[in-house]
């Protein structure tokens, strides 16, 4: 690469690192931007132990749509002593009194609310009898709440993505080793029935070798985004004004990258990313007479390549502009077998090799192996299960019980600051491909080299 095309690429690379362009157009401090492609961390969070909470004080900030939902996840856990929710913030009182409605039909007391003022949040995470926040607010306030809430000794679980600029994940990954405060995505399709069956199968060894996986996030959300009140200042909409990539990628990318024991003896090793034109969601925009929305930076569908640095691949999918069907696409490619989700098939390798005949399991045969195979948790889990009718099937409950119940125990939690961290990176790396022509792009060390240690997903233990 010669000067001038160095240059260029530095300076784009500023852009979506998370650096000022200002800076990086200084011939002088060009080089700045490698170093946050070779940092590395120390690795000292990982498997981090918290001294016992016998029963976690919650506080949740962010009372819009998933807020509401989360809240009522706790409460099985709240009248069994393991946790209690005693503040909550938004910027509506609105929202706040609903949340505390639920609250005081469902355990007779309310939490104290904080609203109106844009730094009222900032009073639930200095209170100190406060364990854990629960950040649901927009994708931009994820990042500071999450430093805030460890800078002052608490423990964060944070919705999707928990940062969308490498420069942010660097923050959280740091910041995490030096307060050593657990920091946890709340991705919940790691723990949904499907997810879980497949990873305990992959487990017990019904997939062999694994080597490829696909998930995707296809979801037509064009209603809600152009909707002026479903997202709060329609506030999801702006990111793709301005930015082409895939901005949601760990509901297909959390419980592949469990399947593959990323970050347990397998990590990234670099990214390749392209997206289509634009013109579904312009075209909603313009059926509905909405005009401020002709101009819409990211394409229809982005598809990002993944490959590991043991040769694994990982295709991953991102479309909430156009009319189609729900999709994680869950499929999950090895020596032994295949599974394909939406619906949920699975295939067992003939060891004849007979090359015809192929076809996905029988109706009885995939129910023998959706029984042998469940994952304890979802049967233990079973009857609270049942008793939520929010949460998207029971996976929300399942991970708000697993997160608090690591708590009360002192054990380490399912998702890591690793994983939250690896996870939310390939959205700038996606969209830092997609601008360089679909270029491949390393993906940094997270881990601090940890990701060589072979162990076992976390979401295998009982609690």
């Amino acid at each position: 690469m010669n000067r001038k095309d160095f240059l260029s690429l530095s300076t784009k690379a500023a852009m979506f690192f998370g650096l000022s362009t200002a800076f990086s157009c200084k011939e002088e401090a060009s080089d700045k931007t490698i170093p946050l492609l070779n940092k590395t961390a120390k690795g000292t969070a990982f498997a981090l132990k918290a001294p016992k909470i016998n029963k976690v004080n919650v506080g949740i900030i962010g009372c819009g749509n998933r807020g509401q939902v989360l809240v009522q996840m706790f409460d099985w856990l709240v009248k069994n002593d393991n946790a209690e929710i005693v503040a909550v913030s938004d910027l509506r009182k609105e929202k706040t009194d609903k949340l505390n409605e639920h609250l005081k039909k469902t355990h007779n007391k309310t939490a104290d609310a904080y609203y109106g003022n844009p730094e009222e949040w900032k009073k639930v995470v200095e209170r100190d009898d406060i364990d854990l926040l629960i950040i649901a607010t927009p994708w931009e306030w994820h990042t500071p709440m999450a430093l805030y809430g460890m800078e002052k000794g608490k423990h964060v679980a944070c919705e999707v993505p928990v940062a969308y600029t490498l420069e942010d994940c660097w923050k959280l990954i740091e910041t995490a080793e030096r307060t050593q405060k657990h920091c946890m995505m709340l991705e919940n399709c790691c723990f949904n029935n499907e997810e879980l069956w497949v990873l305990n199968m992959v487990n017990q060894g019904v997939f062999g070798d694994l080597t490829h996986a696909e998930g995707a996030y296809i979801h037509d959300l064009r209603k809600h985004l152009l909707d002026e009140k479903y997202y709060e200042d329609q506030w999801r909409i702006k990111h793709h004004l301005n930015k082409d990539g895939n901005f949601y990628t760990t509901h297909g990318l959390g419980p592949i990258s469990q399947y593959m024991d990323i970050g347990r003896g397998d990590t990234y090793d670099h990214v390749v990313s392209m997206s289509s034109r634009e013109k579904s969601l312009s075209d909603a925009a313009k059926h509905a007479g909405i005009n401020k929305f002709s101009n819409i930076k990211c394409g229809d569908m982005n598809t990002t390549m993944i490959k590991t640095k043991l040769g694994k691949t990982i295709m991953l999918q991102f479309d909430v502009h156009t009319g189609r069907p729900y999709d994680r696409l869950n499929t999950v490619v090895g020596t032994k077998a295949v599974h394909e989700g939406y619906p949920s098939k699975l295939y067992i390798n003939d060891e004849e090799l007979a090359w015809w005949g192929h076809e996905w399991l029988k109706p009885e045969k995939y129910k023998e192996y959706r029984e042998k195979y469940n994952h304890p948790l979802w049967d233990k889990l079973k009857s609270q299960i049942s008793d939520n009718s929010v949460g998207h099937g029971g996976m929300d409950f399942v991970m708000i019980y697993r997160l608090i119940r690591c708590l009360n125990e002192g054990l380490p939690l399912d998702i890591n600051v690793y994983d939250s961290v690896l996870w939310s990176a390939i959205t700038p790396i996606s969209e830092l491909s997609v601008a360089q022509n679909s270029s491949s792009i390393k993906v940094p060390d997270f881990t601090g080299g940890t990701w060589k240690n072979k162990n076992k997903s976390e979401m295998l233990r009982d609690i």
